[in-house]
């Protein structure tokens, strides 16, 4: 059997260095690689005037997870259908984590007991991704 692994890949429209700070403060993401597009060994066809300094590619780590984001090769793009998901082992990192999304988003859902959860809670952050976040409820053997 193949080991497959998903992860989301999100494109900022000329805001990924911005997000990728915003990110590290607030969901204390470590950037692994970060390069522009200048600094593509091929040239760049299509890149919008002014590009050259934004994000071609970076590797956010979260944890366990990965998440990649890019400036691309528009502006002002919209994030639909799909939220990102962290489950945290406590309440207090449940609250930490929303809190630092919501300073600066909207808050859908504010954090509370769910039939699955002990908290959770959906916020849309300042550049419009979805998050939901939610607490792990222990696994009894």
């Amino acid at each position: 059997m193949s080991s497959i692994n998903v992860n989301a890949y999100l494109v900022f429209g000329g805001r990924a260095e911005e997000a990728i700070e915003f990110y590290k403060k607030a969901v204390d993401a470590d950037v692994v690689m970060m390069m522009r597009f200048k600094e593509s060994p091929d040239p760049m066809p299509g890149l919008p005037e002014g590009f050259e300094d934004k994000v071609m590619h970076a590797t956010l780590k979260l944890g366990d997870s990965v998440l990649m984001i890019s400036d691309g090769y528009e502006e002002d793009l919209e994030f639909k259908g799909f939220s990102l998901a962290i489950a945290v082992e406590s309440e207090s990192e449940a609250e930490r984590l929303f809190g630092n999304l919501a300073e600066t988003g909207t808050v859908q859902m504010p954090l509370t007991k769910t039939f699955w959860s002990p908290l959770f809670g959906l916020v849309k952050d300042q550049f419009g991704v979805d998050w939901m976040i939610d607490v792990k409820v222990p696994e009894v053997h």
